[in-house]
Order: structure tokens, then sequence, then C-alpha cells
């Protein structure tokens, strides 16, 4: 199936431990380069992440954004350090007995203390679990976008080919008139000129020049080329590279076209098939 190169997605997960999102955004590249930014907490998932991302995808530039919010304290059910208060408390009692008529220390002091209240605890073994399903998620919106744009620039390319297709049927019905009309011209020329030349090798001559300007060779290339086109379209793999590679071969067959062109009919014809080719050319740059 064709896939754009172009998407973007992000996926959000609520739940006791906190909040979590991915944000991918994917844009056309030769190659698959993917750049991942992850809170430090969950940085040891990064190799996992980028494994992932190449099993489903091929080529694109891919950014990966992982937010992380843990749950506040406020929200935990105030979770409290008991180890930290009791050596809080030792160490206050041994300062309270080195002074005279200390102040009572209040509990809402202690509260106050640098660890004293605590997140709730979550399993690491959870959090990853949860953190790379989401990532799953992510990927699957994202490669169903790229499918969806995919198989709009599929359908432009085959309108794209069959426009060349026709355009080769015309040029190949109106070149026995043309050559024709090129031989008459040679003949009504050298006839102008006054030039003595042998009815046989008038003939030679007619013939060799009528060789250089036929395009069947280019016309029978281009209809080669069109079907594989079609055929690469259908393969469920990424094809952005071939197709690339077959535009240029359809760009040079149409350069020679309108190279040896020899009438105004075949010029035009040479211009819109450069004019279809490019159009399907800016759709493969941005194909997996």
């Amino acid at each position: 199936m064709i896939r754009s190169m172009t998407a973007f997605t992000r996926q959000t997960r609520e739940a006791e431990w906190g909040g979590m999102s991915w944000e991918l955004r994917s844009v056309n590249h030769r190659y698959l380069e993917a750049s991942l930014r992850m809170p430090e907490e969950l940085r040891a998932l990064e190799m996992v992440a980028r494994e992932r991302i190449s099993k489903r995808l091929k080529r694109g530039k891919v950014e990966a954004f992982l937010r992380f919010q843990p749950v506040d304290v406020a929200d935990s059910g105030l979770q409290l350090n008991h180890e930290l208060i009791a050596s809080l408390v030792q160490a206050n009692e041994t300062i309270e007995g080195l002074m005279e008529n200390p102040a009572r220390t209040q509990p809402f002091d202690l509260l106050r203390w640098p660890g004293v209240l605590q997140r709730a605890e979550v399993d690491p073994g959870e959090l990853k679990k949860e953190t790379l399903a989401l990532l799953d998620r992510a990927l699957d919106e994202l490669v169903e976008t790229r499918e969806r744009e995919g198989a709009g620039m599929k359908a432009v390319i085959e309108q794209r080919c069959d426009a060349m297709a026709a355009e080769v049927v015309k040029v190949r019905a109106a070149m026995p008139a043309i050559l024709t009309a090129q031989r008459d011209r040679i003949v009504a020329r050298v006839a102008e000129l006054q030039v003595g030349l042998e009815a046989e090798r008038l003939a030679q001559e007619i013939a060799i020049i009528t060789q250089k300007s036929d395009v069947a060779e280019e016309l029978d290339r281009i209809e080669v080329h069109l079907q594989e086109v079609r055929r690469v379209l259908e393969q469920n793999e990424p094809v952005g590279r071939r197709l690339d590679f077959l535009m240029q071969e359809l760009n040079r067959e149409a350069n020679t076209l309108g190279s040896k062109s020899i009438s105004t009919e075949s010029s035009s014809v040479a211009v819109e098939m450069k004019v279809l080719i490019e159009q399907m050319r800016e759709q493969v740059q941005n194909i997996e």
C-alpha cells in the first residue's frame, strides 16, 4: 500500500500515576531519520522506542516527543516518608536538649522539609508497559494517516499515467502523417534547390532522416515505464525510491522525444508529457 511520508498524531493517557502523551510528526526524507525527545525518568526506553519506530516506518524524518507528568503530591493522598520524619524528630529532640526554653516544633514545620511528602510509588515495569503501548497507538494512527494520504497520491499518479498513455496513442497515430509530410518537404526542397540527386540516393537520404526522426522506440519505452509504475503502485512495501527512478527514466524518454520532434504536434506532446511527469514526481517525492 502506498504511504505518504507526511503525517501527524498525538496520543494521550491519563492514569493514577499521572498523565502522558506521545506526539509524532513526519515529513519526507530520503531515508528514515528519527529524533526523540523524552523526559529523563523515561530516557532508558529510547532505544526500544527507536526500534518500534523503525519496524513500522521505512522512510521519512520523524520527530517523536514524549511528555510525562507524574501525579502531584496533593493528588496522591499525601504519602509520607516515615523514615525521614523519624530522623528529623530525633534530630530535633537532640537540638532541643542543647537549648534553653526551645520553641516547640510544629508538625507542619516538618512537612516543609524536602522529601517528607512523597509521590505515590509507580511500578517502573507498569510505567514502561504503558509508555510503549501508547507509542504503539501513536504509530498505528500515524501509519493510517500516511496510508490515507498515500491512497490519494496513488490516484493522482495513476491519472497522470493514463494521461501520458493517451499522449502516446496520439503521437503514434500522428507519426505516419508527420513522417510523410517530412518526406514531402525534403523532396520539394531538393526540387527547389535544383540539386541533381539520383532517385536511389535521394531515397536513402530520406530513409536516414526518417529513421532519425522516428520515435517508436521512445514511445515503446515510455509505455513500458508506465506499466512498471502501475505495477509498483500495487506493491505492499515502500516504493518511493523506485518510483523516483522511474520518473527519471520517463523524463529521459520525454526529452529524447522532444529532441527528435519534427512537428508542432509532436513537440506539444513532448511538452505535455514533461508536465505530467513533473506532476507525478512531486507526488513521488513524498511517498515512503
